[in-house]
């Protein structure tokens, strides 16, 4: 690990800035198995980069890998030895995405008030992080349990892009993260950054993926259609963003969108034909309804606009 280090050395210099090392091992007891390695030998390579890192004054994170997996005394162990030797920052990691809610909980609070103390150091000098991955699809829920839990750096990337079933996604910890009122960060721009992640690392964005899917803030139901029909009618945009959403369009660029399909009614096809310039007559709407009724899907507005046409054009 110190010769994974070396070469900061010359680019702090170089740079003259700070660049953090994360010096990361892993504690698990199947992975001392896989690898036939025994504590004696985790802690002496911990303290060798932990030294190295410090006497070369790079700031150092230190990360045990699998840490929902380890023994608690072992976690312990090597956090307070990194610790007493100088690294302010520890990273708590969920590698294989093992863990449940409860168990970030638990696992933090363990960290703070036993692992960080009886390293002789306050809670605030610290820096804890959580990292965590979607095995279980638990990733979102197991992130927000380490925001509540007191972590003070929450990883993701976007999409959740990573090793097997990814990383904790980055955007629904933002979202959820917002609407708990734990962050207040302006995040119009999350959907920008979404859609350029999606065709630059061409992972898939699915259609109906929360808030960022193209069908998030879709609506064609009729009863559901209706209600945030009225509310736009009213002017009241607020309104119509949570009258049939858990999640606020306008916070993230975006808007509710009125779509046509099977189980729409009259007030969804009154509505898109006035946003789309065409006079609602009885005919053209009783027209529209039929043609819904026989898909079994929202149609695309060409869809639509084409029927339009062909019934005026008829």
């Amino acid at each position: 690990m110190v010769s994974d280090i070396e070469p900061l050395v010359d680019l702090q210099a170089k740079h003259e800035m700070k660049i953090q090392a994360s010096a990361f091992l892993g504690t698990s007891p199947i992975r001392q198995f896989a690898e036939n390695w025994t504590m004696e030998r985790i802690l002496s390579t911990a303290e060798k980069a932990v030294t190295f890192a410090v006497d070369n004054d790079i700031p150092v994170m230190f990360v045990t890998e699998d840490t929902t997996r380890s023994k608690p005394e072992e976690i312990k162990e090597v956090y307070t030895r990194a610790i007493e030797l100088g690294a302010d920052r520890i990273c708590v990691c969920d590698t294989c995405g093992h863990v449940t809610p409860n168990g970030v909980t638990q696992l933090l609070k363990f960290i703070q008030e036993e692992v960080i103390p009886d390293a002789g150091v306050k809670r605030r000098d610290i820096e804890v992080n959580w990292h965590g991955h979607q095995d279980r699809g638990l990733g979102v829920a197991n992130n927000l349990a380490a925001a509540e839990a007191g972590a003070d750096v929450i990883h993701g990337t976007a999409l959740g892009v990573g090793e097997r079933a990814g990383n904790a996604p980055l955007d629904q910890t933002l979202v959820n993260l917002s609407l708990m009122g734990v962050i207040n960060n302006d995040l119009t721009l999350l959907n920008e950054y979404m859609q350029k992640a999606h065709d630059y690392v061409e992972v898939a964005l699915p259609r109906n993926y929360p808030v960022f899917g193209e069908d998030a803030f879709e609506t064609g139901t009729g009863v559901h259609a209706s209600a945030v029909i009225k509310a736009m009618k009213k002017g009241d945009h607020w309104l119509a963003d949570r009258v049939y959403s858990g999640v606020p369009a306008q916070d993230y660029g975006l808007q509710q969108i009125i779509r046509i399909g099977h189980m729409s009614g009259r007030s969804n096809i009154i509505w898109w034909l006035e946003q789309h310039g065409h006079e609602a007559s009885d005919e053209l709407v009783a027209h529209l309804f039929e043609v819904a009724k026989s898909q079994r899907r929202l149609m695309p507005d060409s869809e639509v606009e084409a029927a339009v046409q062909a019934f005026l054009n008829n």
